[in-house]
């Protein structure tokens, strides 16, 4: 098995981002339903939209350092 800093570098940072962008589109997501519910109807469906994008980045940097 090759040590690779590169490798660690690329999960680090490819995991660390998409959590963050996680964890502030979830909190605005649930900040926008509390001032106003009738809304969550058009809130969420966008809301777990950019989470899968999110989450698509961090996927595509784990199989990046797997390759490289």
């Amino acid at each position: 098995m090759e040590f690779s800093i590169s490798g660690g570098l690329i999960v680090a940072l490819g995991g660390i981002m998409p959590a963050i962008a996680i964890g502030l589109i979830g909190s605005k997501a649930m900040e926008a339903i509390g001032r106003n519910p009738d809304a969550s109807g058009r809130i969420l469906p966008a809301m777990l939209l950019g989470m899968a994008f999110a989450e698509a980045i961090a996927i595509y940097s784990l199989i990046l350092a797997f390759t490289g």
